[in-house]
């Protein structure tokens, strides 16, 4: 099928596609021709009537929002999450461009792999004069204690990216090397995922090439790395990372366990990670986290992420890591300016696929080649790693700069930090926008994994849209969106799956790192708090609702124990009521990968509604029903983590916490409420927040007593709110944990548990006075340092 832009008669959002004058197009050739790979696809689109397009791109929308896919926004304010921006329409490739641009990458990553080797080998490529000496040490990048340690997997490069355009002659060029910690590529399986449910046809989707194959080739060559009997783990900087949500997805997809610097030691030259089991062994370490921060006792001192010693087991060849420490030397811009000789230097023969034209100012020549063509050319810093700016975009460079100087000035003062790069004119691609298609600027992100028989590179995935015509908005921080990139076949592609061919076999159980069981513990505990402080300010408004007046000496009881808690009622939904559900939220955040998407919207639903109820609810009647709201909402959280939650370590230590945190707040509500100097109605109260109504109806014949509420809500082992419950349940939960103590022996933790049970069960309701409620509660915080001595330090 041949078609061209006069020729393009197609309905509703195709009229009057027009591409830029003097600009590539995805979508039409320089001959006004529409690129073969596109026309099937576009007639299918043109068929669909706006109202099926409409709910198709809403459909991918959806499913991004109930995956939790999100990107971190920064700005002068507060750091945002906010949607991931999707670009509904993917751009197509055909399986001949793809071919010519993988071959191109496969010899600039051979070439990127041997001018590492050489900058923390031999350094010939220096002492030859093919590479300026400054360019090098005057790198932040580039780290003096890799010099001479050579990587244990034999090679210093294992997953790269590439970002590429194509120039207006209808060639591809790379425009940026991600060599330090690639990140998007966990986002491109997201693109994928959306961009399926809008176009679930089975054509196109049949002629995609398909992207967990790259995956499992992936996955595969780091379990060959790692080495018998050692662990794999994703090394993040933590949830303050713009990429935190792709950490955490591309770990639970590749089955990895997803650490921070803290989570690791360096004992007698290896890795280990801190478990609830103990110290377990790592062999690999996929780092997504910059260089310079994995290690503050030889790399930057002030870094808070990293893993004090980590230089060390690589000296002693004890840890494999992807990649190597110090790659993102090659991504400063002045390399792509010797890149091209240096290919012909390293490999004989010129590069396949040329990278933007590049010039360094620290030499004579190309300082004056740069001055006398400023015009079109964009002036930037030597070391800078992001995307080079497009022509018309006016940037700080040219005969502009923030220093008052002429450009000859600056040049000659700082030509050996700076770089000319030739303007670029970055390729369209079509974008629906405002019910039509319009041609957006765009570069694709390429992916690159090494196995063992080269470089595999993921066909398609991501790339990044501008939101206007001119190139300056292409990052999300600036506005830009995402979109899919399919490779076309010319016949249906098979499946592909993560799964390997091997038989079945069951996979042995993962870690739990201390710090991760540490945070679950502690989102039982904020989660059960919060539950209880809801409950209690919903007892405070329905009776103040009922009587009408404040100074009612019971509700001065009940205002009192909200104040002792934080939680005074002088405002219908105080600040500490939304401070508990932050802190929740911050805990979740910190082991996202360990529970479900739903879990997480449950939990963030839950915080946005609390927000918006504290705006506008009024004391009384209204609070009280906001109360239950919020009550509903956190039950649905509760009920969501506690029964999907597979039934491991992580869910014991949520458990946990969740257990402790209602044993603690019954015990402090009973010895408010229960006591017999209380006023009248305080056992009411004490029922009614332990959600044990119903219960004692059936229970006793008669009204609550003190003996009524003490036996119910502290004795009772069958009421899922009573202490003994909470500490029966978590006897049963630490027996399933991993000891320390000798076999067969009781340890402290589990000593202090069956002493608390023992005492309750013996014990008369009559005998629960206030000085041993407070024994108990004392008893059940000894219980908590056993528990993070044990497990958490």
């Amino acid at each position: 099928m041949t078609l061209s832009v006069a020729a393009l008669d197609l309905p509703g959002i195709l009229a009057g596609y027009t591409p830029l004058p003097g600009v590539a197009d995805e979508l039409f050739q320089s001959n006004g021709q529409m690129r073969p790979v596109w026309a099937s696809f576009i007639q299918a689109l043109a068929a669909l009537p706006p109202e099926d397009l409409a709910a198709r791109f809403a459909r991918g929308e959806q499913y991004l929002r109930d995956a939790g896919v999100y990107f971190r926004l920064y700005s002068g304010g507060p750091v945002q999450d906010r949607e991931w921006p999707l670009s509904h329409v993917p751009v197509l490739m055909s399986e001949t461009d793809w071919a010519t641009i993988c071959d191109g990458l496969t010899q600039r990553a051979d070439l990127l792999e041997q001018v590492m080797a050489d900058l923390y080998g031999p350094a010939t490529l220096v002492r030859d004069g093919h590479l300026p000496a400054e360019l090098v040490a005057q790198n932040p990048q580039w780290l003096r204690p890799m010099v001479g340690v050579k990587p244990r997997s034999g090679h210093y490069l294992h997953h790269l990216a590439f970002e590429i355009g194509r120039s207006p002659d209808g060639s591809f060029l790379v425009l940026a090397d991600r060599t330090q910690a690639p990140s998007g590529s966990g986002f491109a399986l997201e693109n994928r995922m959306a961009t399926s449910r809008i176009f679930s046809d089975p054509f196109p989707r049949s002629h995609v090439r398909r992207l967990a194959g790259f995956f499992r080739t992936f996955r595969d060559t780091m379990e060959g790395l790692s080495g018998e009997g050692r662990r794999m783990a994703i090394l993040t900087p933590g949830p303050n990372n713009d990429a935190y949500y792709e950490h955490t997805y591309i770990a639970r997809y590749l089955g990895l366990t997803l650490l921070e610097g803290e989570d690791l030691i360096v004992e007698n030259g290896q890795t280990m990670v801190r478990t609830v089991q103990g110290l377990e062994p790592v062999g690999l370490l996929w780092r997504r986290i910059d260089s310079d921060f994995a290690d503050p006792l030889e790399l930057n001192e002030v870094s808070q992420i990293g893993t004090p010693g980590l230089m060390g087991a690589l000296r002693d060849g004890n840890l494999s890591l992807i990649n190597a420490l110090g790659a993102g030397v090659l991504e400063a811009r002045a390399f792509m300016a010797f890149l091209p000789r240096l290919c012909r230097v390293l490999t004989g023969g010129p590069v396949k696929l040329p990278n933007i034209a590049t010039w360094w100012c620290g030499q004579p020549a190309e300082r004056a080649h740069v001055q006398q063509n400023a015009a079109r050319m964009m002036i930037a810093g030597a070391m800078d790693t992001t995307l080079p700016f497009a022509a018309g975009s006016d940037p700080v460079g040219g005969a502009q700069n923030d220093l008052g100087l002429t450009l000859a000035d600056w040049l000659a003062r700082d030509g050996a930090m700076l770089v000319g790069q030739e303007a670029v004119t970055l390729s369209t691609t079509p974008v629906f926008s405002e019910g039509r298609m319009v041609p957006r600027p765009m570069t694709i992100r390429v992916f690159a994994t090494r196995t063992e028989t080269g470089w595999a590179f993921m066909p398609g995935g991501y790339a990044r849209i501008g939101k206007a015509e001119a190139a300056t908005a292409l990052a999300m921080q600036a506005g830009g969106s995402v979109a899919d990139v399919w490779v076309m076949a010319d016949r249906p592609v098979p499946p592909e799956t993560l799964v390997s061919r091997a038989a079945f076999e069951r996979s042995p159980p993962g870690i739990l790192p201390s710090r991760a069981a540490d945070n679950l513990y502690w989102l039982g505990r904020y989660v059960e708090r919060t539950e209880g402080a809801i409950r209690l300010l919903r007892a405070y408004h329905l009776r103040l609702a009922e009587t009408g007046d404040p100074s009612d000496s019971l509700l001065q009881e009940l205002a009192l124990f909200l104040k002792k808690l934080g939680l005074g009622p002088d405002v219908p939904i105080p600040d500490t009521l939304n401070d508990l559900v932050s802190a929740a939220r911050n805990a979740a955040a910190k082991v996202r990968d360990r529970f479900s998407p739903d879990g997480w919207h449950a939990l963030n639903d839950l915080a946005k509604t609390a927000r918006m109820l504290a705006e506008k609810v009024t004391a009384g009647d209204d609070a009280a029903m906001a109360m239950s709201v919020l009550l509903r909402k956190i039950s649905a959280f509760s009920g969501l983590v506690h029964e999907n939650m597979y039934h491991f370590a992580g869910w014991r230590f949520l458990s946990l916490g969740r257990a402790q945190e209602r044993a603690d707040g019954m015990l402090t509500m009973v010895q408010a409420f229960a006591d017999p100097e209380a006023s009248a109605g305080a056992y009411e109260i004490a029922i009614e927040v332990g959600d044990s109504v119903m219960t004692h109806q059936r229970r006793y014949r008669f009204g609550p007593s003190r003996e009524t509420v003490m036996d119910l809500l502290v004795q009772d082992a069958q009421n899922p709110r009573s202490v003994l419950y909470q500490i029966s349940q978590m006897r049963d939960l630490v027996a399933a944990l991993p000891r320390s103590g000798p076999s067969g022996q009781l340890g402290a933790l589990e000593r202090a548990l069956l002493t608390l049970d023992t005492d309750l069960r013996v014990a008369e309701a009559a005998d629960l006075t206030a000085p041993r409620v407070t024994d108990l509660r004392n008893r059940l915080a000894q219980v908590f340092d056993l528990l993070s001595r044990q497990y958490f330090r």
